[in-house]
């Protein structure tokens, strides 16, 4: 009894996380159209949900995380506080980087977020550096890096997957495997349907997922993880899923079948896993229309607190920049 009520409280929370990364981001959108209320590129993961959570549940809070620029899931699954979260997006100095950073360079290292970046491919080789660094200090964390299918064509993941092996080092590699590389679809940037496939070439061992499906995602994520604490080298996980917006923004995805996007439109994550809670009996129409309504008021509460707060004076341009010794 106690482990099946575990299961519903972890599916509810699933939920939640995923509804807040899905409200976070639909609210990006509609400040991005609005003038002068963000700054920087809007690089969204809408439809993408259950792979930050699905991942990030397996892990433990001193666990680390690398991301790239498609990052905001990543992180409010890490546990960054929206609040700061927006404000960080927002260029206010009470953000994560105190505004300096925007949206698409950011770390959060009080949730052990080491960074994201738009520079394609630049995480897995700064997680090899974590990874050996909890190898060397015999800790029992483990890190997880996240890239997406046109990365993972890039020498610089090759290197470090190869790396990793060579040494055994606590990482697991996470293909976001969204069907799209920029405005290029998957069949004309790679010769592999299954990305996972590339890991056999490194001695590790790779899978692939529906990476629409958070429970799946995180019962092979639990499995991936556990083999990399106990010492057993790296893993890859590839998460089959579908960019549901342009590259950013400022792309309409007029390049992009509709008919294609209608039908992952159905495969929805936080649809499918709300209508497996209902269909168990686990939750009731009332108790997710409560839940929307909270994470509601909780994105409106980051937006207001961000929209109050200050831009960083100029002065504190060279703040940050250096170590102080």
């Amino acid at each position: 009894m106690g482990s099946q009520q575990a299961d519903v409280g972890l599916k509810k929370t699933m939920y939640e996380e995923m509804v807040l990364i899905r409200k976070f981001e639909e609210k990006l959108i509609e400040l991005s159209q609005q003038k002068g209320k963000l700054v920087g590129m809007q690089i969204l993961a809408n439809g993408q949900e259950a792979v930050a959570v699905g991942i990030v549940k397996a892990l433990q809070p001193d666990d680390v995380i690398v991301s790239n620029h498609r990052s905001h899931g990543h992180l409010l699954a890490k546990g960054a506080d929206p609040k700061y979260l927006m404000a960080e997006i927002m260029g206010k100095a009470t953000g994560v980087n105190k505004g300096k950073s925007g949206t698409l360079h950011m770390a959060v290292p009080e949730v052990n977020a080491l960074m994201t970046t738009t520079i394609v491919g630049g995480g897995p080789p700064l997680a090899v550096g974590a990874g050996f660094a909890q190898q060397y200090r015999g800790t029992s964390n483990i890190t997880v890096v996240f890239f997406g299918d046109g990365a993972a064509a890039e020498g610089s993941v090759h290197e470090a997957m190869n790396l990793a092996a060579l040494w055994k080092l606590p990482i697991v590699f996470v293909c976001e495997n969204n069907c799209w590389a920029g405005a290029q679809s998957l069949s004309e940037h790679s010769c592999l349907r299954d990305i996972a496939q590339r890991a056999v070439g490194y001695g590790m061992p790779g899978e692939s997922v529906d990476g629409n499906d958070v429970e799946k995602i995180y019962a092979l994520a639990k499995k991936m993880v556990l083999r990399c604490r106990n010492g057993k080298g790296p893993g890859m996980i590839e998460a089959k899923t579908y960019r549901m917006r342009g590259h950013g923004e400022h792309d309409h995805q007029h390049y992009v079948d509709k008919k294609e996007l209608e039908e992952w439109s159905r495969l929805c994550p936080v649809k499918r896993l709300s209508e497996s809670m209902l269909a168990d009996g686990l939750v009731t129409e009332a108790q997710l229309q409560t839940i929307d309504r909270q994470i509601d008021a909780k994105v409106d509460e980051a937006v207001g607190f961000a929209t109050e707060s200050s831009y960083p004076l100029p002065e504190e341009a060279l703040q940050d920049v250096w170590v102080e010794e």
